[in-house]
């Protein structure tokens, strides 16, 4: 059976497993259960039909010659320098590679667009935790421009910071706590759909049958979002602790602190995601 393009696989697949992709999706299969059929990691099925249409709009056909024209876009492309394999700590420079498609991928199933996580699985997964442009759109490979559109995309979300380092480059870099403020956004979207479902209950008047359903979902909401933050306050300073020491790291393997790095800054009373700074999901339980 023909690869699909996963996690290190170079060869695109061919029409035949893309109508197994297509079938399992119309049985209501799982990633997970059709890519056990296909014998690949779920995160191949998943990468594959995310790229063309969803799971929703998927077909084979469509998804065999968009691939067909990405392929012969890049071809007729001028040709990019290939990626630095060197490594710190000795590391596999190909598992590397692997794993950050796959770390990008999980991102990207929590619902962010392909490029704004492929750049932050990239930042994410370097030391410095700082990049610049030209240095993302190399190891990415892929255009300025795309560099570009991602990080206008993260900044505003408060996922990502930028500085000027001595050489006057723009450097974007990841915020230790851009994953609790995520969680603390999760709360309060959440802590909305709750007050929205709430009011459902007048609408619907109380007692009837659709008035308990939502009154019962706001309340189990109202648990789960008040839980998201107050773990995410507790567990807050992990995102801060300091790294061990890699085995077998020597000063010269170990990279170098980025130009301009500062520690990461707590959550910004302005900050877009409009995460509260003192943790709280902006509004009371409501149980009883």
């Amino acid at each position: 059976m023909a690869a699909l393009p996963g996690a290190g696989d170079r060869h695109q697949p061919g029409p035949g497993v893309r109508r197994q992709i297509a079938l399992g999706l119309a049985d209501g299969l799982a990633y997970a259960e059709i890519a056990r059929r296909l014998d690949r990691p779920t995160s191949t099925v998943t990468r594959e039909v995310l790229r063309n249409g969803g799971p929703t709009a998927y077909r084979a056909d469509l998804a065999h010659r968009a691939t067909e024209h990405r392929a012969h876009r890049r071809k007729q492309a001028a040709p990019r320098e290939p990626r630095a394999s060197a490594q710190p700590y000795g590391r596999d420079a190909e598992a590397v590679r692997a794993y950050e498609e796959e770390f990008a991928t999980v991102i990207m199933t929590s619902g962010m667009p392909l490029m704004m996580s492929r750049v932050l699985a990239c930042l994410t997964l370097t030391d410095s935790g700082s990049l610049t442009a030209p240095e993302l759109a190399q190891r990415l490979q892929v255009s300025p421009a795309s560099v570009s559109k991602a990080i206008a995309f993260l900044d505003s979300q408060g996922m990502v910071r930028r500085e000027r380092d001595e050489r006057r480059r723009e450097r974007y870099i990841v915020d230790d706590d851009i994953w609790y403020r995520s969680m603390m956004v999760s709360a309060r979207a959440t802590a909305r759909l709750v007050d929205t479902a709430r009011q459902g209950v007048g609408v619907l008047g109380p007692g009837t049958p659709a008035a308990v359903r939502v009154e019962n979902v706001a309340r189990f909401l109202d648990f789960v979002s008040e839980g998201i933050a107050r773990a995410a306050e507790q567990a807050r300073d992990i995102l801060h602790a300091a790294p061990e020491s890699a085995p077998g790291s020597t000063p010269e393997s170990a990279p170098a602190s980025a130009p301009g790095s500062a520690p990461a800054l707590g959550v910004r009373p302005d900050a877009s995601s409009g995460a509260a700074s003192d943790g709280s999901a902006g509004r009371g339980s409501g149980r009883d």
